[in-house]
């Protein structure tokens, strides 16, 4: 899976999920890849589909694998984008509603537990790898997110 973010300090592209997993958080653009893609492809695909900007380049700023408690070793890989040029305005889609926050005032409080780990590193411009378990939706159960020099 790919997560995406247009960052251009000090304000961040978040969109509200209106359908499907993740539904009434606030995310960044992406998705599942298909089997003839690369991340890479999937991520510039997504972006696309969910805003109707045309992305061009992109930065890979993470990796975490998340794991939920009712599906022990079914492991979700979720590559993190930081999106570098683009053209266009991000629209509403029939899957995310877009806003620029500023970094200073984002809705953690409506967006996935996990992003108050990884969104401040994302925001320095440090690369990270993790893992994190999932009781449920909005819990917790273990955290380990680690910054990294490159990523493989």
């Amino acid at each position: 899976m790919t997560v995406c973010l247009a960052y251009e300090h000090p304000y961040i592209l978040l969109a509200m999920k209106k359908r499907g997993f993740g539904a009434g958080r606030w995310n960044g653009y992406g998705g599942k890849v298909k089997e003839e893609e690369s991340v890479e492809e999937s991520a510039l695909r997504e972006i696309e589909e969910e805003s109707r900007i045309k992305a061009s380049r992109l930065e890979k700023m993470g990796i975490i694998n998340f794991e939920f408690q009712k599906n022990p070793g079914n492991i979700l890989e979720v590559h993190f984008f930081h999106i570098l040029d683009y053209k266009g305005e991000a629209i509403e889609t029939e899957e995310m509603r877009p806003k620029w926050f500023d970094i200073e005032k984002l809705p953690y409080n409506k967006m996935w537990p996990d992003d108050r780990y990884w969104m401040p590193i994302f925001l320095r411009g440090e690369k990270f790898k993790g893992e994190i378990y999932f009781k449920d939706q909005n819990t917790i159960l273990e955290e380990k997110i680690r910054i990294v020099e490159e990523l493989k």
